[in-house]
Parts: C-alpha cells; sequence; structure tokens
C-alpha cells in the first residue's frame, strides 16, 4: 500500500445516550494520538445533517483517505455514513465504525471505565481502517418471473397479486386441483347470511372466484400434479425444475362426464373423504374443484399395477371423447424466476398418538373429517349420519395435538373457532342434540369470532372447562361411548369429535434442503424475524405464506400471501440487484479438501478445476459472509473481504497494546 494513510475520527455524543457516561471530548484527544490520525472532531449527533457535513468537509479540507466514526451500533448508521463519505468521493468501505454506544455507554454507569474502554473501541477501529482497502460492489440481473410452490389459498392469492403487477408466475401444486384443504371444508368462517338458505358449500362460494381468477390470468402457468424436483442459483436468478406427473386424461377434451369411472372395476378409500366413502381409480377428485376434470391414479389403476384391465382399459373404451391417454409420461421443465414463494401448507395431527381417545372406533373422528361428514358434496351429502346412526349426543374435544407439554407446545389457533363452527353445525342440522365442548380456554381473537362464540353458548352448546393437565379420557363399553374429565360428569356420546391441531407438512425438511431454509423449534419454516421479518426466510429471495411457516386461519394466510407476493416484486421490479462485497474468496493456497464446501449452510462455494488444480470457488451472490468457511479452512486460503486476517489481527493488536 503506496499512499499515505490519512484517518480522521469524529466521536458522537447521541445526546446523553453516549455524553452521559462517555467524556467524549478525551476520547477525541486520545484519539489524536493514534497512528494516521490526522483529523478530530466530536460533536452532538453526527448522523444529523450537521454532523454528515462535518465528515464531508473534513474529507475534502484534510485529504481524508480513511473516516472513523465512534457512535452507535453499525446495524444502525452504517449505511448512513457509508452513504455520507461516497458523497465526498471516497470509497465506502474505507469507512471504520466504532460502537461506544450499544457496547459501552448503555452497558457502565461508571464514567470513567466507560471513557477508557471507548477509547480502547476506537484504537481498535483505527487500526482495522488503517488497512481497509477499496471494494467496488457488482449488480447481476434480474429474471421477472416468479414461482410459487403451493396452490392453496396462500398460493392462489401470491400468484394472482404478481401476477395482477404484471410479472409472469409459475404456480406449482402437487395435487391434480387447486385450493388445498381449503377446499375440502364444509363451512368456512365467518359464515355469511347465505348459510341459512344456500345448499351448496361455502368453499364454492369462496374459492372458486379465486380458481377463476388463477385460470384466467393469462401471466399465471398453472403445473398441477407437479412438484419442484430442484432449484439452483441464487435471488433474482433461480432454475427450478419442474416435475410434473401424468393424470392420463386430457383437460381440453374431457367434459366430466363420468362414464369412464362407472365402468372403472377399482375401488378404493377416498382419502379425500378420509376414507368414509370410496372412490374409483379413474375419478374427479371433487364436483366443485377447477380445473373440473377426471384423474386417472396410476398406484391402485389396474392397468398399471396388472389386473383386469391390463389389456382393454375399460375407462378408454368407454370415453366418446378420446379423452384417456394411458400412454401420457412424467413431464420435467425447466424455468427460470427470480424469486421465489413458499406456500405449502400443513398436515393435519394424527390422534393415533392418543390411545386414550380411541381414534380407531368409526365415531370417533378428527374435525376435518366431520367437515366432510357434514358437507354436501362429502360421503353422506350433508347428512349427520356416522356408523349407522344419527347422532343426538355429541362431544368435541380441544387442543388434541397442541399445547402439549410434551409435544406440540404452540396452539393451532384455528381449533377453537372451528370447533364453535361445528357445534353450530350439529345443532343447525340437528336441533335436538346435546353439543358438549371440552376447552381449555377458548381463543376467539380474529375479527367476529368472539361474537360468534357468544352465540353459539347462547345456542346452548354445553362449553366445559378442563384444565390442560386434567385426565380426559374416551372410554367404550359395548360401543357405549363416555367422554370422562376431572370435574365433570361422564358425557355419553353417539359421536366424539376430535379437535386436532395443525403439524408441519411432512415434508417439510426436504423442502427445506430444497430451498436451503431453516426449520423452526415447532418444525414450521423459519422466517428471518418472527416480528420484523415474518415473511422472509434466511435465503435471499425466497418468502414464506401461509401455514408453512404456522399455524394460522384463511384469513391470515391471505394477508400473508399478499405481503409475500409485494416483497417479491420488490425484486422483480428491479432490473439488476446490487450483490455484497463483504464475501469470502479462495487464494492459491487452497488445496481442494472441500471443507469449506461442507460447512457452508448457503451452497455458496463448489469445487472447480482450475489450472489442472481442485480450488474452492465462491459465488458472491449466494455468499452471506458468515466466516464459518474461514474458520474451517484448514490451510488458511479462505479469506473474506472488508474483513481479512491482517485487519482482525491488527484489531487484536491494538487491544494487546493497551493504548496509544
Amino acid at each position: 500500500m503506496s499512499e499515505k494513510i490519512r484517518i480522521g475520527v469524529f466521536v458522537c455524543h447521541c445526546g446523553l445516550n453516549i455524553g452521559a457516561t462517555v467524556d467524549c471530548a478525551a476520547v477525541a484527544e486520545h484519539a489524536k494520538k493514534l497512528p494516521h490520525v490526522v483529523y478530530v472532531e466530536h460533536n452532538m449527533y453526527t448522523c444529523s445533517e450537521p454532523g454528515q457535513l462535518q465528515i464531508k468537509n473534513g474529507i475534502r479540507e484534510h485529504d481524508l483517505n480513511r473516516v472513523v466514526v465512534a457512535s452507535c451500533s453499525p446495524r444502525m448508521h452504517e449505511p448512513t455514513f457509508r452513504a455520507t463519505v461516497a458523497d465526498a468521493g471516497l470509497n465506502p468501505f474505507l469507512f471504520e465504525m466504532a460502537n461506544i454506544r450499544e457496547h459501552c455507554s448503555w452497558i457502565h454507569k461508571d464514567k470513567e471505565a466507560g471513557t477508557e474502554k471507548a477509547k480502547r473501541l476506537v484504537e481498535l477501529s483505527v487500526a482495522r481502517a488503517a488497512l481497509l482497502e477499496p471494494l467496488d460492489s457488482r449488480e447481476v440481473g434480474v429474471t421477472n418471473t416468479a414461482l410459487v410452490i403451493g396452490a392453496g389459498v396462500a398460493g392462489m392469492r401470491a400468484a394472482t397479486d404478481i401476477a395482477d403487477r404484471g410479472y409472469d408466475v409459475h404456480l406449482v401444486e402437487r395435487e391434480p386441483y387447486m385450493g388445498g384443504k381449503a377446499a375440502w371444508f364444509s363451512k368456512m368462517f365467518p359464515l355469511r347470511k347465505c348459510e341459512e338458505t344456500c345448499v351448496g358449500d361455502c368453499p364454492h362460494c369462496l374459492l372458486v372466484p379465486e380458481f377463476e381468477e388463477v385460470l384466467d390470468n393469462p401471466r399465471i402457468t398453472l403445473h398441477l400434479n407437479s412438484e419442484v424436483a430442484s432449484i439452483d442459483g441464487y435471488v433474482g436468478n433461480f432454475k427450478a425444475t419442474i416435475r410434473t406427473q401424468p393424470i392420463y386424461v386430457d383437460r381440453e377434451k374431457c367434459t366430466y362426464c363420468g362414464e369412464c369411472t362407472e365402468v372403472c372395476p377399482v375401488s378404493v378409500p377416498d382419502e379425500r373423504n378420509y376414507g368414509m366413502q370410496k372412490r374409483k381409480a379413474i375419478y374427479l377428485p371433487s364436483t366443485g374443484i377447477v380445473p373440473r376434470s377426471y384423474v386417472i391414479d396410476d398406484t391402485v389403476c389396474s392397468h398399471f399395477v396388472g389386473g383386469k384391465c391390463a389389456k382393454k382399459p375399460s375407462c378408454v373404451k368407454a370415453c366418446k371423447f378420446g379423452a384417456i391417454d394411458l400412454k401420457e409420461k412424467e413431464r420435467t421443465q425447466e424455468v427460470d424466476v427470480g424469486t421465489i414463494v413458499v406456500a405449502t401448507g400443513f398436515d393435519n395431527y394424527d390422534p393415533t398418538k392418543k390411545e386414550e381417545l380411541h381414534y380407531k372406533h368409526p365415531r370417533v373422528i378428527t374435525a376435518p373429517e366431520y367437515e366432510r361428514l357434514s358437507a354436501y358434496t362429502g360421503p353422506t351429502d350433508g347428512k349427520l349420519v356416522i356408523d349407522g346412526i344419527e347422532p343426538k349426543r355429541v362431544a368435541f374435544i380441544s387442543c388434541v395435538g397442541s399445547r402439549e407439554k410434551e409435544g406440540n407446545e404452540y396452539c393451532s389457533r384455528v381449533c377453537c373457532i372451528f370447533t364453535a363452527k361445528q357445534a353450530h353445525s350439529v345443532l343447525k342440522k340437528l336441533p335436538d342434540a346435546k353439543v358438549a365442548v371440552y376447552y381449555t380456554d377458548v381463543r376467539a381473537f380474529g375479527k367476529g369470532h368472539e361474537e360468534f362464540y357468544q352465540k353459539v353458548l347462547d345456542e346452548g352448546v354445553d362449553y366445559r372447562l378442563r384444565e390442560l393437565e386434567d385426565p380426559l379420557k374416551v372410554t367404550i363399553n359395548n360401543d357405549n361411548i363416555k367422554v370422562r374429565c376431572k370435574g365433570h360428569k361422564d358425557f355419553k356420546a353417539d359421536l366424539v369429535v376430535l379437535a386436532t391441531g395443525l403439524v408441519p407438512q411432512h415434508d417439510s425438511p426436504e423442502i427445506c434442503r430444497l430451498l436451503n431454509l431453516s426449520l423452526s423449534g415447532d418444525g414450521f419454516f423459519m422466517e428471518a424475524h418472527p416480528k420484523l421479518r415474518p415473511i422472509d426466510t434466511f435465503t435471499d429471495g425466497v418468502f414464506l405464506a401461509g401455514c408453512c411457516q404456522g399455524p394460522k386461519d384463511i384469513a391470515d394466510s391471505m394477508a400473508q400471501a399478499s405481503g409475500a407476493a409485494a416483497r417479491a416484486c420488490g425484486i422483480l421490479s428491479k432490473m439488476a440487484l446490487t450483490l455484497g462485497v463483504e464475501t469470502a474468496f479462495s487464494d492459491e493456497t487452497c488445496i481442494g479438501c472441500g471443507t469449506c464446501v461442507v460447512v457452508c449452510q448457503f451452497g455458496a462455494i463448489t469445487l472447480e478445476e482450475i489450472d489442472g488444480e481442485l480450488r474452492a470457488v465462491v459465488n458472491e451472490a449466494l455468499c452471506k459472509g458468515c466466516g464459518t468457511c474461514i474458520a474451517a479452512c484448514p490451510s488458511g486460503a479462505m479469506q473474506q473481504r472488508h474483513y481479512t486476517d491482517e485487519q482482525i489481527l491488527a484489531m487484536i493488536e491494538a487491544v494487546a497494546g493497551g493504548g496509544a
């Protein structure tokens, strides 16, 4: 380094934040004695306009080529001061900050001790500043297309919001239909006035317009029966491989006349009705699902697994429109996208883990099963008939799989209100029925929820309070079902409904690996910050929407989806993104051992052959500058720009020196 180092130091009082505990004038006087320091000032607020002007004047009038500001946390004002020195013609990375507020004045009461520590902190920064080197940012272009994974309510909302802003969207859904689990609800809360007269499903009223909005939007490419097989790249420039499984039916030709399913010889439990009904191997997912088309389940179809239709498929012969193509194959497609919204939803808690609740009994069911039982499109056409009887006494048990001391500690947030909705539903269908709800407390925090809960109480539903630790069990004796709970008389029930909680999707770990995401302690996808960045992830350009991040109702899922879409559009709207410069790099001493590749949690490092030898190569767009690879590198070949070993060692030596 041939230039003469000329450092300017500016000490901030931050009002009394620093000035009350640190003698800033003394710190400034001390800084004048430090090597390379040629100009020193102290002022009340360095971040203010006058304070910034003082820095600019100092650079111009005293020919400063390094600047140190001793004030607050770099997280607070480092961008401000970098912009200030850049305005004065200095490379912004020739700026250094000493934190004498959070690291000093806020944690010390003794002014003398605080002042001495502030002096040491300024010494460290001056020592490092003398070794700083100018760095230049680099820009990369942005692919103005988004990928949304999951076509439930959150995914559909995110896709339409992005498309409405003028960007193309690939919407990927593993099922052969849109809507997710919400598409199978009987009614959606809040119940509208039409519930008094409407004979259809509320999801039809609420979701079909959402379906049509997706299908009619020319900017949305819908990939049903598909999954994202791989994702490479980085924010602004992802490359996704979408794998689509065949449904063996041409949606353009299918008129859903149903003649194919009439002749299908295969019957299996219908998973969409939780096994309470049979379906054929070729089936219509639901009469209300869009896009409407029959699909063939090749895991049970006798043409594929061997059986009656192996050589002469009955459905092909029955279809007058030639819509069935049993030769359809799996397809893969690569798409370039600039940002990704993850909206993969949730799973329902499995109550078989609670042996005391006897879930395997046919008249002990879960809340999702009750939804199908009470739906007009369900297995009983909406009639409350189960196991051959019309239940006269119904018990609901809340918090099954939620708020557990050992297990899922979190509240699933939606169970209280859907239990109230289902209790209301029982009385609507069977006015003389006796309904009891075993609950710990009612968390009806949503808009209109508390009012609805009060309405259900007025309708005569018997809410029975219990503590979470109070024993509760279902007993069965010769088909006589009783709910036994401490503090209450036994309740004889014809039907028991378990308000099962929401749990993370079973394949969440795989999606984490695919997108380099993290899981929080409850198993849902972790956001970058629960309060300040609830939609972002630690992977730039990847955002969360809906229940994949944690339990929430439809209204909250939709709101978060719109937020994720807005965040995604913030990237898509840019022509280019500026890459961080404080990234890792390897020098010629790299031995190609691959240790850095293993420890890098961002997948930013690869081994490539350079001049006949394997060397670590860092993708600057993916590198977060965490320094893990540098600590792990056995040969010392990995370094980080702006935080080189030389700069760090200079700070340590300044500490060891004990002052100027």
